[in-house]
């Protein structure tokens, strides 16, 4: 019996003991790295989320300002084309006054004093009258139209301005939400890169354990007439994070689903990207799902209406699995 405690003791304090102390702290480690990967990725979709509804909304003032540079150039050519034909009007009047004074007098009194008879007085009243009213319309005309044209230059540049500070203001939006993208993009690689790290260090180690626990059970075995303890493997701890304290909650019926390709903001399905109604659920929003984990309302879908939600799962059987349940998520 001391012989046996002896043994017992050096194996449990022996190096497979600590082996495996070891690999239990690296898969917490792993596990803490995992979640943050998700937590990131998570964020990755907001962004990309947003990122398109900035790029819609860029390509939109784009086409917007496209239009107005166009009805610029139309209104300079109108403008160009009636000053055109207010000169031209402007040369007729005065190649009619010149015709006027080179026959006679342009002063009516002077006209019936001087005609030779009624129909030849009648007829150059006639005239002075015309050219006169023709006077007055060219005037009016030219005012007229200056005045329009100037309105609406100013209010076309008004609009430009407005579209021109939209546009800028939507380019630096879109260049902020793209910086913002590269860098989550590159903190996830960085996580995943220390989790396979990890993950092969846990590797390392779980050998070292199981050739020290096969020297242990030997010298056990040895001793004790073949009796010994395994040890059995360290499950991985659960990566699904903690909900999120705060935010508003709302009760829903959610629906698993398993399909593959991109959802309708153009990212790819993945495990936490929720389809919701917008009306309902903004896109972009964050989620924390009881039994699910964390979310983001990435995706729509024609069946998805009002309280209704779908989430993603990487197999088949998992979204049968899940079902069809109602819950009460936490948007934030």
């Amino acid at each position: 019996m001391l012989v046996f405690a002896v043994v017992s003791g050096a194996a449990a304090a022996g190096p497979g003991t600590q082996y495996r102390s070891k690999t239990a702290a690296l898969q917490q480690q792993a596990s803490v790295l995992s979640s943050r990967a998700h937590s990131a990725l998570l964020d990755l979709y907001v962004l990309d989320t947003r990122f398109g509804a900035a790029q819609t909304r860029l390509a939109s003032l784009q086409a917007r300002a496209e239009q107005l540079r166009d009805q610029q150039v139309l209104l300079a050519q109108q403008i160009a084309a009636t000053q055109h034909a207010l000169t031209a009007s402007q040369q007729q009047l005065g190649a009619n006054l010149r015709l006027l004074y080179k026959q006679g007098d342009t002063d009516p009194l002077s006209v019936m004093l001087g005609a030779v008879s009624l129909s030849d007085a009648l007829t150059q009243l006639d005239n002075l009258s015309r050219v006169a009213n023709q006077s007055e319309e060219v005037v009016a005309e030219t005012t007229a139209t200056r005045t329009h044209l100037a309105v609406l230059r100013s209010a076309l540049s008004a609009r430009r301005a407005q579209v021109d500070a939209n546009l800028a203001a939507a380019q630096r939006t879109a260049r902020q939400l793209a910086s913002a993208r590269t860098a989550r993009r590159s903190f996830i690689a960085q996580l995943r890169s220390e989790q396979r790290l990890k993950v092969a260090q846990v590797g390392a180690l779980e050998a070292k354990a199981r050739a020290a626990e096969l020297k242990a059970q030997q010298l056990q075995a040895a001793a004790l007439t073949g009796q010994a303890a395994a040890l059995g493997p360290i499950g991985a701890p659960d990566p699904t994070p903690a909900p999120s304290p705060g935010g508003r909650t709302l009760t829903v019926s959610s629906t698993g689903y398993s399909l593959s390709g991109h959802t309708s903001t153009g990212i790819p399905v993945g495990w936490g990207v929720v389809a919701v109604d917008p009306t309902v659920i903004p896109l972009g929003t964050r989620l924390t799902i009881p039994g699910y984990g964390e979310g983001v309302a990435a995706d729509t879908g024609s069946a998805v209406t009002g309280a209704d939600i779908d989430l993603w799962f990487p197999t088949l059987a998992q979204a049968r699995a899940w079902g069809r349940r109602t819950v009460t998520i936490t948007l934030h």
